[in-house]
């Protein structure tokens, strides 16, 4: 019938209603209870306000608190009520952009010139709960642009008319909640009353739209909950991770540091961290080895011209830093990528299908100017090292060598202790396609070979339209840690266009010129965000086998201090790290002591030990092992110090 749509359930089922149904009565129809709880609906693929009616036929389903989906709008909603509690507290108070992220949402807002203390941000949370709890509805209606421009013209909001110049009439959309309007496209929650428990997070500054020569704005991160157990719940990982903050232990167990004349973003590495960061690269070097990776070697600057011919410049231009000129030459670059220098070893000489694939692997230090209100720690730094390699093949061989490296991304997050991953297919976005270069044809094949060769290795994926690197599609690993929070590690790539763009070639058997396909990989991705990241994962209690120090021999005594370096120099001669405490401490101190550096084994080392010639062995976290000889003691560090061991685990 002409005024019935067919909406098509999660479970397959198909149900009629007529045209104009909301999201929330056919939640209704479904349970009344699924309908209290839900925040959000999706159809077919767009996820809308519960009140929205929906007028065509197409794929239903209800988003709740369990849903990213239903958070998004409930925090969207929750970044609307505290706009609108800065204006009712501070008016004249601008406002910019106010997304839902992750875990809350954020409102860039113009106060003037007033600056928030810590009893301001108590006040905005008091003023957004009495605004909830009125209970007013999230009102969405469509205005001509004309009407847009008008209101925030009479208002002086300047942040809101740049928005509406990149809009067209007719796709302009206000959403209300009191006497608070704000140009949105949505969606939101039926009410404010469903909002509680809201918590300011943070502030910060950030340039309007990311421009360094724009108005700094004032960044207000908040979070809300629907039940006060759940807040209590957030604040707990909260603390949880500031104590395991990466800058505050690599501070504590002297693992990197910065330095104001070296220059922000350009981390320097401690002894200690270097030996873990050396320790990773040595355990993929001796896999790549293993799996047929030639190693070489690029400088860190290159001729503009590379970087142009690539698309890299102007693509990233405005995240590297300004061209060098040297009087002769156009000017060259610090390198933003490794895969352009690449293309030139592959070219080097003519290349045959016999000798391919060719597998190039460096670990090449990158150079790209991020803004400094974005710098944080490692994982956001100007200088980092990239475990890149890139693999030129045929196209039938593609597929097998994409499988090939999911297999050696797999081994790393096994070696390391991270298990909770998802698969994520980046793909380009077909309504922006001027972002990315080279054939519709050549796209199509590439995005499905990465979905075959997942599908192939068991893989449970999700597609993101617009994340794809804009000479190709990716596979990329978006990692839990022990916090629950999501990183973007590892990552494989299918190109068709660099080799074009180079020229690249090779005789086939036909005896004819071909080209070949280049697959980009890096399963740490950048060492320094990798190293980051386990750093709060792991708290700082690294497996044996990466431990900079495995293990620290303790003497009870001035008098069993030749003995403890005796030890010593057998645990080195075997390869195994380790440090004596010769400080004229108490053993109960020096234990303390280990502990607080994360040694994953202690020897207490006094009369009994030096006789028998044993070691009194503790574990980190676990207390006393009991005593060992020194064979037995080297025997069992030595066998957890196998990376293939921990892998396998």
């Amino acid at each position: 019938m002409a005024d019935s749509i067919k909406l098509t359930f999660p479970d397959g089922s198909e149900h009629s209603f007529d045209r104009g149904v909301t999201g929330f009565d056919v939640a209704r129809s479904i349970s009344e209870g699924l309908a209290r709880n839900a925040f959000s609906v999706g159809v077919n693929g767009e996820t809308r306000d519960l009140q929205r009616p929906i007028e065509e036929d197409g794929a239903f389903k209800v988003f709740t608190w369990n849903d990213q989906e239903g958070k998004a709008a409930y925090w969207h909603s929750s970044a609307h009520l505290m706009a609108e509690a800065l204006e009712a507290l501070y008016p004249g108070t601008k406002f910019g952009i106010g997304p839902p992220i992750d875990s809350g949402f954020y409102y860039d807002v113009d106060l003037g010139d007033r600056t928030l203390e810590p009893e301001d941000l108590e006040a905005i949370e008091k003023k957004m709960t009495e605004l909830a709890r009125r209970d007013v509805s999230y009102d969405r209606r469509d205005v001509p642009k004309s009407e847009a421009i008008e209101y925030f013209t009479e208002k002086g909001d300047e942040y809101k008319l740049e928005l509406l110049e990149d809009l067209e009439d007719g796709t302009i959309t206000f959403y209300q909640q009191g006497d608070f309007v704000d140009l949105c496209r949505g969606p939101h929650i039926p009410k404010s009353g469903k909002i509680k428990n809201p918590k300011i997070l943070n502030i910060a500054g950030a340039y309007w739209r990311g421009d360094s020569d724009r108005k700094q704005l004032t960044r207000l991160y908040g979070i809300t909950f629907p039940k006060k157990a759940l807040l209590d719940e957030f604040l707990e990982r909260l603390e949880l991770a500031k104590q395991r903050d990466h800058r505050k232990l690599g501070k504590e167990l002297e693992l990197f540091t910065f330095s104001a004349k070296v220059g922000s973003g350009l981390p320097l590495w401690l002894p200690k961290g270097t030996m873990i960061r050396e320790t990773l690269v040595d355990f993929l070097k001796q896999e790549q080895l293993r799996r047929g990776y030639q190693p070489v070697i690029t400088p860190h600057i290159g001729r503009l011209d590379l970087y142009r011919t690539s698309g890299h410049y102007p693509y990233y231009s405005d995240s590297q830093f300004p061209p060098m000129m040297d009087g002769e030459e156009e000017g060259y670059l610090l390198k933003p990528m490794n895969c352009p220098h690449h293309t030139q070893i592959y070219d080097a000489r003519p290349r045959s299908y016999r000798e391919l694939p060719v597998r190039l692997a460096e670990f090449g230090t990158v150079y790209r100017y991020e803004q400094s209100g974005e710098l944080g720690g490692l994982t956001r730094v100007r200088g980092f090292t990239v475990d890149d390699a890139h693999i030129f093949c045929m196209p039938d061989q593609v597929k097998q060598e994409f499988k090939d490296v999911i297999d050696l991304t797999l081994l790393v997050f096994r070696s390391l202790g991270f298990t909770d991953f998802t698969a994520q297919v980046s793909l380009r976005d077909p309504d922006n396609k001027e972002k990315y270069v080279g054939s519709d044809e050549l796209w199509d094949v590439a995005e499905q070979s990465i979905r075959e060769a997942a599908l192939e290795k068991g893989l449970d994926t999700i597609e993101e339209i617009g994340e794809a690197a804009f000479y190709g599609p990716k596979l990329d690993f978006m990692v839990k840690d022990a916090l629950g929070r999501s990183w973007q590690l590892g990552t494989i790539q299918i190109d068709y266009n660099l080799p074009e763009r180079f020229d690249l070639w090779y005789t086939g058997a036909d005896n004819e010129k071909h080209r070949p396909v280049m697959i980009h990989r890096a399963p740490f991705g950048s060492l320094e965000r990798f190293i980051g990241v386990l750093i709060e994962h792991c708290g700082g209690n690294f497996p044996t086998w990466l431990a900079p120090v495995q293990a620290a021999v303790l003497p009870v005594g001035q008098d069993f201090e030749a003995y403890a370096e005796k030890v010593e120099a057998h645990l080195k001669d075997a390869g195994v790290r380790v440090e004596t405490d010769l400080r004229n401490e108490k053993v109960g101190y020096k234990i303390r002591s280990a502990e607080m550096k994360k040694i994953p084994y202690m020897l207490v080392v006094g009369a009994r030990e030096m006789e028998s010639g044993a070691v009194s062995v503790r574990r980190h976290g676990e207390g006393d092992l009991g005593s060992m000889t020194l064979d037995e003691f080297t025997t069992m560090v030595l066998a957890e110090s196998q990376v293939k061991a921990a892998a396998e685990a």
